[in-house]
């Protein structure tokens, strides 16, 4: 059992701000920001830029939107993590660890990230997911 007052509403607030965290950097890129990512994934030697670029958009749009609603948490969170640490590692690493001041553009905002997607990952979505939502008119079809 997860100690504290309420670990469901406190792991659904994380789950929303994560989501709009995502949502909030992915919908620039499909509103227009595909080709200035396009062009940071072909400097770094990425194949297919234009068709990563796309995809990574729509990841953090559509999985932040999925991680706001609580649909399909887990896999979006673990694709969410994996696309963060890859960022750690292609772009943020050699600036240091922290985003602002010394180092800028450092890797500490990512590893936030992470770690807040590992925490739904491992400790779950918390209250008020979609499914939670509409699990009683579930039971009513079955039951009837």
């Amino acid at each position: 059992m997860l100690g504290g007052r309420n670990p469901g509403l406190g792991l659904a607030i994380l789950r929303i701000m994560l989501g709009l965290i995502f949502v909030m950097h992915g919908w620039p890129k499909l509103a227009g920001g595909i080709d200035e990512l396009a062009a940071l994934l072909e400097s770094f030697g990425i194949p297919l830029p234009v068709i990563v670029a796309s995809g990574i958009a729509v990841l953090e749009t559509v999985g932040g939107a999925c991680l706001i609603i609580g649909w399909s948490v887990t896999p979006l969170a673990l694709l969410l993590a994996v696309h963060m640490v890859n960022g750690i590692f292609l772009v943020h690493l050699s600036n240091g660890f922290y985003v602002v001041g010394p180092g800028q553009g450092g890797y500490e905002f990512n590893l936030l990230l992470v770690a807040g997607l590992l925490t739904v990952i491992l400790a779950g979505s918390g209250i008020a997911t979609i499914r939670s939502i509409f699990a009683k008119d579930i039971e009513v079809v079955i039951d009837v």
